[in-house]
C-alpha cells in the first residue's frame, strides 16, 4: 500500500525541491546535526524570539524557547528559532516605540522570507508584543504568542512595591524632602527581584492581556509569573498547539477580527490597562485592514467598569492576579459584553475558554456588580486642541481633576521641562495645566513615555500629588495622575498643541469629553503663521521614520506598512 504524501506546506518549496536548490537548502541545514526525516514534510515553526541580555524583561526566552521546541516535537512539527530585534522599554534611547515600526519589519521579512509553515512569538517586554504582533500579521501565516509572564511581587520593607509605579511614587517623595537618596536606591534590588516583565498593570502586562483577550494565545497567557514553571508547562502545550494549527491552516486572520479587536477594547478597560494598547491595537488592526478607529476606545470601552483592584490603578499586583484567577476570570466577568463566539488559537471560542473559569479572591478581581471603579475606560477627548483626539485613563487620574480649567504653564521640550521644573521661582501652583510639546511621534522622535510630567517640588511639598498634564507624548503603563496623551495632531505636526502659550486658558471636561483651549480662531491664526517646523532627521531609521510615520489616532506605524502583503513564497536565491 503506497503510503500517502503529506500536504504540501511552505516550507515544501525550499526542502520538497529534489534538484540543485533544494540540496541547498536542506544540506547547509544539516549542518547544525539534524536529521534528514526532520524534512519529510512535516510543519516547520519557526520561533520568533526577542530575546535580549539588553532587554531584561526578556532575557529568559531562550529557556522558554527550549520549552516551545519540545511542544513542536511531540506533535509532529520541525521547530526552528529565529531573532528579530528585541525592544527593551528600561534601556533603549530615545524610546522602544521609536523602533517598534522597525521590529515590526524584521519580523516580517524574516517569516516571509524564510522556510517556516507556522510561527510563535515570544514577546514580553512592551514593545516586542506589538511589533511581533504586527509583523506577523502582515504574512498572516497559523501564528500564537506566548507572553514571557510578569516578575514575581517586588518586596520593600515588608510591603509589596510595583514596577515603575513604585518608581514614580517614591522619586516624587524624594523630590518632596520625604525620602532620602539612599532610601530610594535601596529599593532597586528590591523591586525587581526575579525574571519577567513588569509586575504592575503596565504596558508588558496590558499587552499580554490583549494577546488573550484576542484569542492569539493559550488561555492563562497574561498572568502567570515568569519564575513560575507553569510558564514552562504553557510554552510546551504552545508548541504543540500551533503545529495543529498549521495541519488546520488557522491563520491570524481567523482570529483578528473586528470581535477579536471589540473584545479587547472591553477587556482594557475592566483590568484598567495601560493608554498604550490603544496606539498598538490600532496598528494591529491597520496591518489586518480591521476597520478600528480612536472613536471606538470611547464608544466600546469607557463606559466599562474596572474590576481589577491592581497598581497603578489600585493595590495588588500581577501574582496577586495570577492567584485569583487570572485573566480567564476576567474574561468570564465581562463575558456578557464579549463576543463568546470568537475564534481563539486552541481551536476553541472565546466562551468556552472561559465560561467555568473560577475566581479565587475578589478583593483583586471584582465583580461587574460591584467594581473597583465604575466606568472606567479610557476615554477620548476633543476640541480644538486635540481635533483629531486624545486619551485619558481615567482609573488612574483624581476624580476632582476630571472636569479641570486652569492656566497653561508650556515646556517646549522636554529638555525644557528639566531644566526648569525644578526652579522655585517657575511661575506654577496646583491648579495650572502643565503641557509639553513636541514629544509626538515625529517630535521626540518615536513618541516617549514622558507624559506624566514629575510635578515641581513647590507643589509637591503643599502635600499636593496630582496636577492636569497635556502633551502629545505617552505615558508608561505603570504611570498615574491626570494625564491626557495622544494629543493628535502633535505639536511637531503643526497640530494646536504647538501654538499654546504660557497663561493661555485650557479647560478639561472628561464627562463631556471635552478639551479645549480659551484662545480665539484669529489669535490661532496668527500664531500658527508664527510657527515654524522642527528640523527634521538627515539620514538612517530616523529620517526614514519621522517622514512616513502617521499621527497617534492611526497608531504612529508607517504608512507604508498598512495592509498586509502575505506570505507568498518568494522567488528562489540561486
Amino acid at each position: 500500500m503506497d503510503t500517502p504524501k503529506p500536504p504540501f506546506r511552505r516550507s515544501h518549496a525550499w526542502f520538497g525541491k529534489q534538484d540543485r536548490d533544494g540540496f541547498v537548502h536542506r544540506s547547509w541545514l544539516k549542518n547544525q546535526g539534524y536529521p534528514h526525516d526532520l524534512l519529510d514534510g512535516r510543519p516547520i515553526i519557526g520561533i520568533c524570539n526577542t530575546w535580549s541580555e539588553l532587554t531584561p524583561c526578556n532575557g529568559h526566552f531562550r529557556e522558554l524557547a527550549e520549552f516551545v521546541k519540545r511542544g513542536v516535537y511531540e506533535a509532529g512539527g520541525f521547530p526552528l528559532e529565529f531573532p528579530v530585534m528585541s525592544l527593551g522599554e528600561t534601556q533603549l534611547r530615545p524610546t522602544a516605540m521609536l523602533f517598534r515600526n522597525l521590529a515590526s519589519m524584521d519580523v516580517e521579512e524574516s517569516i516571509r522570507g524564510n522556510p517556516i509553515d507556522g510561527v510563535v512569538l515570544l514577546m514580553g517586554c512592551d514593545k516586542t508584543t506589538p511589533s511581533l504582533l504586527m509583523g506577523a500579521a502582515s504574512c498572516d501565516l497559523p501564528t500564537i504568542g506566548l507572553s514571557g509572564g510578569p516578575m514575581l511581587n517586588g518586596k520593600f520593607r515588608g510591603k509589596d512595591v510595583g514596577s515603575g509605579t513604585g518608581v514614580w511614587k517614591m522619586s516624587e517623595m524624594v523630590r518632596a524632602g520625604e525620602m532620602t537618596m539612599q532610601e530610594f536606591t535601596s529599593c532597586e534590588s528590591d523591586m525587581h527581584r526575579s525574571k519577567g516583565s513588569c509586575m504592575t498593570m503596565g504596558t508588558a502586562s496590558t499587552m499580554a492581556s490583549m494577546v488573550e483577550a484576542l484569542g492569539m494565545s493559550l488561555p492563562e497567557n497574561a498572568a502567570l509569573p515568569a519564575a513560575d514553571t507553569r510558564r514552562n508547562r504553557l510554552a510546551q502545550l504552545t508548541g504543540r498547539r500551533i503545529v495543529e494549527m498549521v495541519k488546520q491552516d488557522i491563520r491570524m486572520s481567523q482570529i483578528l477580527t473586528r470581535e477579536a479587536f471589540e473584545n479587547a477594547i472591553r477587556t482594557n478597560a475592566a483590568i484598567g490597562g495601560s493608554t498604550n494598547a490603544v496606539i498598538h491595537l490600532l496598528a494591529v488592526a491597520g496591518r489586518m485592514g480591521i476597520p478600528l478607529t480612536l472613536d471606538d476606545w470611547d464608544k466600546l470601552g469607557s463606559e466599562v467598569n474596572c474590576l481589577l483592584n491592581l497598581q497603578p490603578s489600585g493595590q495588588y499586583l500581577m501574582e496577586d492576579f495570577c492567584y485569583a484567577g487570572g485573566l480567564p476570570a476576567v474574561l468570564r466577568e465581562i463575558l456578557p459584553l464579549l463576543h463568546g463566539d470568537a475564534l481563539t488559537a486552541n481551536g476553541k471560542t472565546l466562551r468556552e475558554n472561559v465560561e467555568a473559569a473560577p475566581c479565587y479572591n475578589r478583593e483583586v478581581i471584582k465583580t461587574m456588580d460591584e467594581p473597583f471603579i465604575p466606568a472606567a475606560g479610557i476615554a477620548v477627548v476633543r476640541g480644538n486642541l486635540a481635533p483629531d483626539g486624545a486619551v485619558i485613563k481615567p482609573s488612574a487620574a483624581s476624580p476632582h481633576l476630571l472636569t479641570h480649567r486652569g492656566r497653561a504653564v508650556v515646556f517646549s521640550s522636554i529638555e525644557d521641562f528639566h531644566a526648569r521644573i525644578d526652579d522655585p521661582d517657575l511661575d506654577i501652583d496646583e491648579n495650572c495645566v502643565m503641557v509639553l510639546q513636541n514629544c509626538g511621534p515625529r517630535g521626540y522622535p518615536g513618541m516617549a513615555e514622558v507624559g506624566n510630567m514629575p510635578l515641581p517640588p513647590k507643589v509637591l511639598q503643599k502635600g499636593i500629588t496630582d496636577m492636569v498634564r497635556i502633551s502629545d507624548a505617552r505615558m508608561s503603563g505603570t504611570a498615574y495622575g491626570t494625564v491626557v496623551l495622544h494629543t493628535s495632531p502633535e505639536a511637531a505636526a503643526g497640530g494646536p498643541l504647538a501654538l499654546v502659550r504660557n497663561g493661555d486658558m485650557i479647560e478639561l471636561n472628561v464627562p463631556e469629553r471635552k478639551l479645549h483651549l480659551d484662545v480665539s480662531d484669529e489669535e490661532l491664526a496668527i500664531r500658527r503663521a508664527a510657527w515654524a517646523a522642527p528640523e527634521k532627521p538627515a539620514r538612517g531609521y530616523y529620517k526614514l521614520y519621522v517622514d512616513h510615520v502617521q499621527q497617534a489616532h492611526l497608531g504612529a506605524d508607517l504608512d507604508f506598512l498598512v495592509g498586509k502583503s502575505g506570505a507568498g513564497v518568494p522567488r528562489d536565491s540561486h
